[in-house]
Protein backbone atom coordinates (compact mmCIF):
# COMPACT_ATOMS: atom_id res chain seq x y z
CA UNK A 1 0.00 0.00 0.00
CA UNK A 2 0.79 3.84 -0.37
CA UNK A 3 2.80 5.15 2.59
CA UNK A 4 0.78 8.35 2.42
CA UNK A 5 -2.46 7.47 4.33
CA UNK A 6 -5.42 7.08 2.12
CA UNK A 7 -7.02 10.42 2.83
CA UNK A 8 -3.94 12.49 2.19
CA UNK A 9 -2.35 13.06 -1.08
CA UNK A 10 0.91 15.28 -1.81
CA UNK A 11 -0.88 16.59 -4.98
CA UNK A 12 -1.32 15.10 -8.25
CA UNK A 13 1.59 13.80 -10.69
CA UNK A 14 1.22 14.00 -14.86
CA UNK A 15 3.49 11.76 -16.10
CA UNK A 16 4.10 11.92 -19.69
CA UNK A 17 5.40 8.74 -21.64
CA UNK A 18 4.05 6.89 -18.56
CA UNK A 19 2.46 3.69 -20.37
CA UNK A 20 6.46 1.93 -20.04
CA UNK A 21 9.90 2.36 -19.15
CA UNK A 22 10.89 5.14 -17.26
CA UNK A 23 7.39 6.94 -17.34
CA UNK A 24 5.71 3.80 -15.98
CA UNK A 25 8.63 3.52 -12.88
CA UNK A 26 7.99 7.28 -12.08
CA UNK A 27 3.98 6.28 -11.56
CA UNK A 28 4.68 3.59 -9.62
CA UNK A 29 7.25 5.18 -7.03
CA UNK A 30 4.85 8.81 -7.07
CA UNK A 31 1.96 6.69 -6.38
CA UNK A 32 3.61 4.88 -3.43
CA UNK A 33 5.01 8.47 -2.39
CA UNK A 34 1.19 9.39 -2.00
CA UNK A 35 0.53 11.51 -5.00
CA UNK A 36 -2.87 11.22 -7.37
CA UNK A 37 -1.69 10.02 -10.79
CA UNK A 38 -2.70 11.29 -14.56
CA UNK A 39 -1.11 9.27 -17.16
CA UNK A 40 -0.24 11.06 -20.61
CA UNK A 41 0.73 7.87 -23.45
CA UNK A 42 -0.23 7.09 -26.61
CA UNK A 43 -1.15 3.28 -25.64
CA UNK A 44 -4.66 3.54 -24.38
CA UNK A 45 -4.57 -0.21 -23.15
CA UNK A 46 -1.08 0.10 -21.49
CA UNK A 47 -2.30 3.36 -19.51
CA UNK A 48 -5.60 1.47 -18.33
CA UNK A 49 -3.83 -1.61 -17.30
CA UNK A 50 -0.78 0.70 -15.37
CA UNK A 51 -3.74 2.65 -13.72
CA UNK A 52 -5.73 -0.12 -12.30
CA UNK A 53 -2.63 -1.66 -10.92
CA UNK A 54 -1.46 1.07 -9.41
CA UNK A 55 -4.98 1.94 -8.00
CA UNK A 56 -4.77 -1.48 -6.32
CA UNK A 57 -1.32 -0.97 -4.91
CA UNK A 58 -1.40 1.81 -3.25
CA UNK A 59 -5.16 3.50 -3.32
CA UNK A 60 -4.13 6.75 -5.25
CA UNK A 61 -6.36 8.25 -8.11
CA UNK A 62 -5.15 7.50 -11.20
CA UNK A 63 -6.63 8.77 -14.21
CA UNK A 64 -5.46 7.99 -17.95
CA UNK A 65 -5.32 10.62 -20.31
CA UNK A 66 -4.29 8.96 -23.79
CA UNK A 67 -2.66 11.32 -26.38
CA UNK A 68 0.01 11.86 -28.96
CA UNK A 69 2.08 14.41 -27.81
CA UNK A 70 3.21 14.56 -31.28
CA UNK A 71 -0.01 15.45 -32.49
CA UNK A 72 -1.18 19.36 -32.10
CA UNK A 73 -4.88 17.85 -30.60
CA UNK A 74 -3.44 15.57 -27.97
CA UNK A 75 -0.85 18.05 -27.24
CA UNK A 76 -2.99 20.76 -26.60
CA UNK A 77 -5.51 18.44 -24.77
CA UNK A 78 -2.04 17.27 -22.58
CA UNK A 79 -1.59 21.28 -21.71
CA UNK A 80 -5.27 22.34 -21.03
CA UNK A 81 -5.29 19.79 -18.14
CA UNK A 82 -1.96 21.44 -17.15
CA UNK A 83 -3.58 24.73 -16.87
CA UNK A 84 -6.48 23.76 -15.39
CA UNK A 85 -5.97 21.16 -12.89
CA UNK A 86 -5.32 23.16 -9.73
CA UNK A 87 -4.43 20.07 -7.53
CA UNK A 88 -1.11 19.20 -10.12
CA UNK A 89 1.86 19.56 -8.01
CA UNK A 90 4.79 18.06 -9.89
CA UNK A 91 4.96 17.22 -13.79
CA UNK A 92 7.46 14.63 -15.37
CA UNK A 93 8.33 15.48 -18.95
CA UNK A 94 9.74 12.02 -19.63
CA UNK A 95 8.00 10.97 -23.44
CA UNK A 96 10.99 11.37 -26.06
CA UNK A 97 12.21 9.36 -28.95
CA UNK A 98 15.76 8.72 -30.01
CA UNK A 99 18.10 7.44 -32.83
CA UNK A 100 21.59 6.22 -33.06
CA UNK A 101 21.53 6.83 -36.80
CA UNK A 102 24.61 9.24 -37.62
CA UNK A 103 23.58 12.53 -40.16
CA UNK A 104 23.73 10.92 -43.22
CA UNK A 105 21.84 7.79 -42.66
CA UNK A 106 19.19 9.94 -41.12
CA UNK A 107 15.78 10.32 -42.34
CA UNK A 108 14.95 14.27 -41.99
CA UNK A 109 11.21 13.64 -41.51
CA UNK A 110 12.26 11.40 -38.50
CA UNK A 111 14.59 14.18 -37.26
CA UNK A 112 12.22 16.92 -37.05
CA UNK A 113 9.26 14.65 -35.36
CA UNK A 114 12.00 14.13 -32.71
CA UNK A 115 12.94 17.71 -32.32
CA UNK A 116 8.81 18.01 -32.02
CA UNK A 117 8.57 15.82 -29.54
CA UNK A 118 11.61 16.31 -27.33
CA UNK A 119 11.99 20.22 -27.28
CA UNK A 120 8.79 21.40 -29.01
CA UNK A 121 6.35 19.70 -27.07
CA UNK A 122 8.21 19.67 -23.73
CA UNK A 123 8.05 23.43 -23.75
CA UNK A 124 4.40 23.60 -24.42
CA UNK A 125 3.82 21.71 -21.45
CA UNK A 126 5.91 23.35 -19.22
CA UNK A 127 4.81 26.61 -20.24
CA UNK A 128 1.20 25.36 -19.37
CA UNK A 129 2.17 23.73 -16.52
CA UNK A 130 4.69 26.42 -14.47
CA UNK A 131 2.34 29.28 -14.47
CA UNK A 132 0.18 27.35 -12.06
CA UNK A 133 2.87 26.24 -9.92
CA UNK A 134 4.13 29.97 -9.73
CA UNK A 135 0.45 30.85 -8.57
CA UNK A 136 -0.01 28.28 -6.37
CA UNK A 137 4.10 29.09 -4.75
CA UNK A 138 4.51 24.99 -4.78
CA UNK A 139 5.09 23.33 -7.52
CA UNK A 140 7.70 20.16 -9.27
CA UNK A 141 9.14 20.40 -12.76
CA UNK A 142 11.31 16.95 -13.29
CA UNK A 143 12.72 17.18 -17.08
CA UNK A 144 14.01 13.98 -18.33
CA UNK A 145 17.40 14.68 -20.80
CA UNK A 146 20.09 12.11 -21.20
CA UNK A 147 23.57 12.14 -20.68
CA UNK A 148 24.06 12.79 -24.30
CA UNK A 149 23.22 16.41 -23.54
CA UNK A 150 27.06 16.26 -22.14
CA UNK A 151 28.29 14.17 -24.64
CA UNK A 152 26.39 14.55 -28.13
CA UNK A 153 28.93 12.26 -29.92
CA UNK A 154 27.74 9.60 -28.51
CA UNK A 155 25.07 8.89 -30.63
CA UNK A 156 22.76 10.79 -33.32
CA UNK A 157 23.42 14.30 -33.61
CA UNK A 158 19.63 15.19 -33.36
CA UNK A 159 18.92 13.58 -30.35
CA UNK A 160 22.20 14.96 -28.30
CA UNK A 161 20.87 18.60 -29.22
CA UNK A 162 17.86 18.17 -27.80
CA UNK A 163 18.68 16.72 -25.11
CA UNK A 164 20.79 19.67 -24.84
CA UNK A 165 18.13 22.08 -25.10
CA UNK A 166 16.20 19.96 -22.19
CA UNK A 167 19.32 20.82 -19.60
CA UNK A 168 19.66 24.04 -21.04
CA UNK A 169 16.10 24.93 -20.85
CA UNK A 170 16.05 23.61 -16.95
CA UNK A 171 19.19 25.71 -16.12
CA UNK A 172 17.21 28.88 -17.47
CA UNK A 173 13.96 28.10 -15.76
CA UNK A 174 15.96 26.99 -12.44
CA UNK A 175 17.71 31.15 -12.47
CA UNK A 176 13.99 32.84 -13.28
CA UNK A 177 11.76 30.77 -11.22
CA UNK A 178 14.49 30.95 -8.42
CA UNK A 179 12.08 32.97 -5.57
CA UNK A 180 8.82 31.47 -7.29
CA UNK A 181 8.50 28.01 -5.07
CA UNK A 182 9.24 26.02 -8.12
CA UNK A 183 11.40 22.81 -7.63
CA UNK A 184 13.23 22.35 -11.16
CA UNK A 185 15.15 18.88 -11.95
CA UNK A 186 17.07 17.86 -15.29
CA UNK A 187 17.57 13.85 -14.82
CA UNK A 188 20.41 13.09 -17.13
CA UNK A 189 20.00 8.87 -17.51
CA UNK A 190 22.62 7.29 -19.29
CA UNK A 191 21.82 4.00 -20.62
CA UNK A 192 18.51 2.27 -19.92
CA UNK A 193 16.85 -0.83 -19.92
CA UNK A 194 13.60 0.16 -22.02
CA UNK A 195 12.28 0.03 -25.28
CA UNK A 196 13.54 3.11 -26.14
CA UNK A 197 16.78 1.40 -27.40
CA UNK A 198 14.36 -1.03 -29.71
CA UNK A 199 12.82 2.21 -31.38
CA UNK A 200 16.04 4.12 -31.66
CA UNK A 201 17.35 1.02 -34.00
CA UNK A 202 20.18 -0.35 -31.78
CA UNK A 203 18.20 -2.92 -28.71
CA UNK A 204 19.66 -2.47 -25.08
CA UNK A 205 20.66 -6.43 -25.67
CA UNK A 206 23.76 -5.06 -27.65
CA UNK A 207 25.02 -2.66 -25.52
CA UNK A 208 27.46 -3.88 -22.97
CA UNK A 209 25.84 -4.92 -19.96
CA UNK A 210 28.09 -2.78 -17.57
CA UNK A 211 26.25 0.17 -19.13
CA UNK A 212 22.62 -0.33 -19.12
CA UNK A 213 20.84 0.76 -15.82
CA UNK A 214 17.56 -0.68 -15.19
CA UNK A 215 14.56 1.93 -15.28
CA UNK A 216 13.53 1.25 -12.06
CA UNK A 217 16.95 1.96 -10.40
CA UNK A 218 17.50 4.93 -12.63
CA UNK A 219 13.83 6.59 -11.21
CA UNK A 220 14.66 4.98 -7.60
CA UNK A 221 18.10 7.36 -7.99
CA UNK A 222 16.44 10.41 -9.82
CA UNK A 223 13.78 10.51 -6.85
CA UNK A 224 16.21 10.33 -4.31
CA UNK A 225 18.54 13.08 -5.99
CA UNK A 226 15.41 15.13 -5.98
CA UNK A 227 15.04 14.79 -2.34
CA UNK A 228 18.80 15.85 -1.82
CA UNK A 229 18.13 19.04 -3.76
CA UNK A 230 19.72 17.98 -6.33
CA UNK A 231 19.02 20.17 -9.62
CA UNK A 232 21.13 17.64 -12.06
CA UNK A 233 20.67 14.08 -11.39
CA UNK A 234 23.26 11.81 -13.04
CA UNK A 235 22.34 8.38 -11.48
CA UNK A 236 24.99 6.73 -12.47
CA UNK A 237 27.46 9.41 -11.51
CA UNK A 238 29.81 8.39 -8.38
CA UNK A 239 31.48 11.79 -7.90
CA UNK A 240 29.31 14.35 -7.44
CA UNK A 241 32.28 16.50 -7.66
CA UNK A 242 33.09 16.18 -10.96
CA UNK A 243 29.46 17.89 -12.23
CA UNK A 244 30.08 20.42 -9.56
CA UNK A 245 33.70 21.31 -11.48
CA UNK A 246 32.00 21.15 -14.75
CA UNK A 247 29.57 23.78 -13.42
CA UNK A 248 32.09 25.74 -11.72
CA UNK A 249 34.25 26.01 -15.15
CA UNK A 250 30.47 27.22 -16.97
CA UNK A 251 30.24 29.73 -14.54
CA UNK A 252 33.84 30.96 -14.69
CA UNK A 253 33.32 31.49 -18.54
CA UNK A 254 30.19 34.09 -18.07
CA UNK A 255 32.13 37.43 -17.84
CA UNK A 256 34.44 36.12 -20.31
CA UNK A 257 31.78 35.32 -22.98
CA UNK A 258 30.93 39.00 -24.16
CA UNK A 259 33.10 42.06 -24.70
CA UNK A 260 33.09 45.17 -26.77
CA UNK A 261 36.56 44.08 -28.24
CA UNK A 262 37.95 40.46 -29.50
CA UNK A 263 40.49 38.79 -27.20
CA UNK A 264 43.79 39.43 -27.97
CA UNK A 265 44.60 36.52 -29.45
CA UNK A 266 42.69 37.23 -32.60
CA UNK A 267 45.01 40.01 -33.48
CA UNK A 268 41.79 42.11 -34.33
CA UNK A 269 42.57 46.11 -33.98
CA UNK A 270 39.59 48.42 -33.13
CA UNK A 271 39.13 51.48 -35.09
CA UNK A 272 41.85 54.13 -34.94
CA UNK A 273 44.11 52.09 -32.44
CA UNK A 274 47.91 52.31 -33.60
CA UNK A 275 48.92 49.96 -36.29
CA UNK A 276 48.44 49.05 -40.32
CA UNK A 277 44.59 47.73 -40.14
CA UNK A 278 43.52 49.24 -43.00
Amino acid sequence: MSNTPLNHTLGRALVTGASTGIGARYAHHLARRGHDLTLVARNAARLEALAARLRAETGRDVRVLPADLADADGLARVARELREDESLTVLVNNAGIGSVAPLLQSDPDQMQAMIDLNVSALTRLTMAAVPGFVARGNGTLINIASVVALHPELLNGVYGASKAYVLAYSQSLRHELADKGVRIQAVLPGATGTDFWDLAGKPASELPAAIVMSADDMVQAALAGLDQGEFVTIPALGEAALWQRLEDARQALGPELSRNAPAARYGVQAPGATGTNG
